[in-house]
């Protein structure tokens, strides 16, 4: 299926781009969720005069989220789980947990955008964890998970 981009897409291209992808993939996802529009005539003009608009609206994104992720940068999360002596934990910190964590310290992030590119974390420890507050904006935290001895 032919759609044009709303928005910048992570693998897929910028605001404007004319792709072709899968009909699921457009019908379940992207338009649903306002990140592109089937490729009409229509719809190309449409979105040739609202240009302008969209690409202004791109930039202010790009620019709160830029100055979020100076905020986020380098915060530092705890939480405590239930270990043994060997320092294994009895399940795992999800992004759930990070976002939980963040929630407490003021931040509002997303558990989806929280990327843990190793799984969730199973060890006692810290850790160094990715926040996509955009496309082209990460965001570094610290996660430190504290074990608390069972007897």
């Amino acid at each position: 299926m032919q759609i044009i981009l709303m928005e910048k897409v992570v693998n897929l291209g910028g605001l404007g781009d004319l792709v072709k992808v899968k009909d699921g993939y457009a019908r379940n996802f992207l338009i649903p969720q306002g990140k592109a529009k089937r490729a009409t005539p229509a719809a190309k003009q449409e979105f040739e005069a609202r240009r302008v608009d969209l690409e202004k609206l791109a930039a202010e994104k790009l620019v709160a989220a830029q100055a979020f992720a100076a905020k986020l940068e380098g915060a530092l999360v705890t939480v405590v789980r239930k270990a043994g002596v060997d320092g294994r934990l009895f399940g795992s910190v999800t992004n759930h947990d990070v976002a939980d964590g963040l929630k407490a310290l003021g931040f509002d992030v997303e558990k989806a955008s929280i990327r843990m590119p190793m799984g969730p974390l199973k060890a006692v420890g810290e850790s160094t964890l990715e926040v996509a507050l955009h496309t082209d904006v990460l965001a570094t935290i610290k996660v430190t998970v504290v074990g608390e001895l069972t007897v």
